[in-house]
């Protein structure tokens, strides 16, 4: 099997193409109702989780597992699905898979354990693996010019963080009405949405944009059991503490089963994953960018959301509002992600919004001592980066893989962002565990553990920035060649618009 190595240009539409984001506006709201159920449904379970502590009688660590099930199937089995929609077709894996979401959600009806309810969990983590990189391939195959693919993404991705925004208020009035149950009953009217926008709107694949090279099972196992214990190992850290043998095997059995991996997929034949497809400029690059992202988001959530409530002591309610410039920011920076790229182009737009992020890290390490006003100004700048990385790095990394990788490769950005979004925490908490003495959740600290925490942050803070600002870095190394093209296409681009 050959891959060519792609050229990032801007492409010429095919004669079935939409012309425009309202040509395609059934198929769009379909995608969307996709990336919607991804984005709301952990934020609008976690407000129900005392409730269904309570009423199900479960452990601590029961319901963590009710998340924790969800985000560590879908995790590691995007690859998997990925490489299968590619040789299978990505619209059909799709809507297997709506199809699949919607019964497990109707499922929940019928929960009376715990238990019960954390395997629905794992299969709706399946179901989400089998939808949500389709989602991202189809948007990037359904356009043949990248302004395009640009809209559709920002589109998607806008609605998904508007469910993102409003699902722990819409989950706390529906709990004031309602059971618990409601809100992932709520999954099967947008599974039916998603369904019948894209059954509608897009075509079924092409036998020519498929490729019929037989499965790798062994890659596909080891990969799984990677990211899975990728996944795994973090929360272990966090919640085992480093003392305890059990992250310390995870985080050991994750790295074993990595170099395996690799190995595997050197040798076999017909590899799940062409390591010759990472090593492109475009692609290597994109991934880096969203780890970059990834692990920048999910630590200094979990920063800013400790310091607002235990050493500032702000009610939960008041800290949600301390979060509102990275709502605010990711919501509405959609309407500036286009003209930003269309002036700067999409590989400098990538590694520009990339380094957004890593200052955003930097001036939280070096100020938040100061006040909220650095805290703020950090949320919004990292979620300003966040915005535009996340569409162009993605689109960057679809653009420089073969017609017939397309869906593998947006698996690939949503695996890299979920490892890094569990490296970022276990970063974070691990160096708070190590330097803070007693509960960190009790009520009254001394001084001198006020002093420990503030030390932890800050620390915690200046290790992302420099581990982002490396992955970055590299990225931005990986990207020059494509950047050269990249710089003198936007140019050519203004000198004809301008005639």
């Amino acid at each position: 099997m050959s891959i060519q190595k792609s050229e990032h240009k801007e492409e010429i539409p095919s004669a079935g193409s939409p012309r425009s984001l309202r040509e395609a506006w059934v198929a769009l709201a379909g995608l969307s109702a996709v990336f919607l159920f991804e984005m709301l449904d952990n934020s609008i379970l976690n407000v129900a989780l005392p409730t269904i502590g309570r009423e199900l009688h479960a452990s601590t660590t029961s319901l963590q597992w009710v998340t924790s099930a969800y985000a560590v199937v879908f995790g590691g089995l995007m690859l998997a699905f990925g490489a299968v929609a590619d040789r299978f077709g990505r619209r059909r894996i799709m809507l297997i898979g709506l199809a699949l979401l919607g019964l497990a959600s109707l499922a929940t009806v019928f929960v009376t354990t715990s238990d019960e309810l954390i395997l629905i969990r794992a299969v709706m983590g399946i179901a989400a693996a089998m939808t949500t990189p389709g989602s991202m391939a189809l948007a990037f195959r359904l356009f043949g010019e990248d302004s395009l693919r640009v809209r559709a993404l920002t589109l998607i991705s806008t609605v998904g963080l508007v469910g993102l925004a409003v699902g722990p208020t819409v989950g706390g009035f529906v709990l004031a009405i309602a059971p618990w149950q409601v809100l992932l009953l709520a999954n099967v009217p947008i599974a039916l949405l998603a369904i019948i926008g894209i059954r509608i709107g897009i075509a079924a694949d092409k036998a020519a944009d498929l490729h019929r090279d037989p499965i790798d099972v062994v890659g596909a196992l080891l990969g799984t059991v990677t990211i899975v214990l990728a996944l795994v190992a973090p929360t272990l850290f966090v919640n085992e503490g480093t003392s305890s043998w059990a992250p310390w095997t995870a985080a050991t059995a994750a790295v074993l089963t990595a170099i395996l991996f690799v190995v595997r997929e050197r040798s076999a034949r017909y590899p799940l994953l062409d390591l010759k497809l990472i090593a492109l400029p475009l692609v290597s690059s994109g991934l880096a960018f969203k780890a970059a992202a990834g692990l920048a988001t999910a630590g200094l959530g979990y920063l800013v959301t400790l310091q607002l409530q235990l050493q500032w002591g702000w009610p939960p309610a008041l800290a949600a509002i301390g979060m509102l410039p990275q709502v605010v920011v990711l919501v509405a920076g959609g309407a500036f992600v286009n003209p930003f790229v269309q002036r700067v182009g999409l590989v400098r737009a990538a590694w520009i919004s990339a380094v957004t992020v890593v200052v955003g890290l930097a001036v939280y390490a070096l100020l938040n001592s100061f006040g909220y006003v650095w805290v703020a100004i950090s949320l919004a700048l990292v979620a300003a980066g966040l915005r535009v990385v996340g569409v162009v790095a993605a689109t960057n990394v679809l653009s420089g893989l073969p017609a017939n990788r397309t869906t593998i490769g947006a698996a690939l950005t949503d695996t890299a962002t979920e490892v890094a979004n569990g490296i970022g925490i276990a970063v974070t908490g691990t160096i708070l565990a190590a330097l803070f003495a007693g509960s960190i959740a009790t009520s009254h600290w001394s001084a001198h553990q006020t002093a420990q925490f503030q030390q932890g942050i800050t620390l915690a803070g200046i290790v992302l920035t420099v581990l982002a600002g490396a992955l970055v870095g590299w990225g931005f190394l990986r990207a020059r060649p494509a950047a050269s093209s990249d710089r003198a296409a936007t140019i050519e681009t203004r000198q004809s618009s301008e005639s």
